[in-house]
């Protein structure tokens, strides 16, 4: 397996390690200037990891073991708070489990999700940058280590500082956090490739995902 460095977050970096053959570390470190509040979801029907969500300070680090063969994903919460009843929410990206841990619930769009197969097929590792379910934080994946040519994946750009009206979301003062994808703002099968539109051939790019994909190029920006 890899090593690699994934960034969750405008300036947030993870780095993962992979410590030996059925074992890696992943290491969180915000580098933003707030906190943020990172989730994780195993997929396939396995047990969820140690931690499926918690809080990471501006400049904090935390380390998560993960064993492998795994398939999941990471994502970042912001602006979260907890209220008078003690439950936890958050503005972007929230998991809606009322709690820091997701307990097995995926991010409600829109957010940037980092996408991972682990030892998959012989021992190799698989991961992307999506933006198929919206932008919500900068974030990239470098590996390190392993065999073979791995390229990084990323979405570098803030876009919602240049998201479409249309598609914004806003909080309460009119700042846009985070940015919807079409087929979240309009529900239309030609946006979502559900359908008539379901293939390849028939769901092309459109002006709203290219304005993702012009940003990102590195990530998936349409489903």
């Amino acid at each position: 397996m890899m090593n690699a460095k994934v960034f969750l977050g405008p300036l947030a970096l993870a780095t993962i390690f992979d410590s030996w053959a059925h074992l890696a570390t992943f290491t969180f470190t915000n580098n933003c200037s707030y906190t943020i509040w990172p989730g994780t979801l195993t997929g396939g029907g396995s047990a969820q990891l140690s931690s499926t969500g918690f809080e990471l300070a501006s400049k904090a680090s935390s380390s998560l073991n993960v064993p492998a063969p795994w398939t999941g994903r990471f994502w970042a919460r912001t602006f979260c708070t907890t209220d008078a009843s003690r439950k936890f929410s958050c503005q972007t990206a929230d998991c809606a489990s009322g709690q820091i841990s997701c307990n097995g619930a995926g991010a409600i769009p829109p957010a940037t999700l980092v996408e991972l197969v682990l030892a998959a097929n012989n021992g190799q590792d698989f991961y992307d940058v999506s933006l198929v379910d919206g932008f919500n934080l900068p974030v990239s994946i470098t590996p390190q280590g392993g065999s073979g040519s791995c390229s990084p994946s990323s979405c570098p750009a803030d876009i919602s500082a240049k998201c479409p009206a249309d598609l914004a979301l806003k909080n309460s003062d009119g700042a846009t956090i985070s940015c919807k994808t079409a087929c979240l703002a309009f529900d239309q099968p030609q946006y979502c490739c559900t359908g008539a539109y379901n293939t390849e051939a028939t769901c092309p790019p459109t002006n709203y995902s290219q304005c993702f994909e012009g940003k990102c190029p590195l990530a998936y920006s349409n489903a």
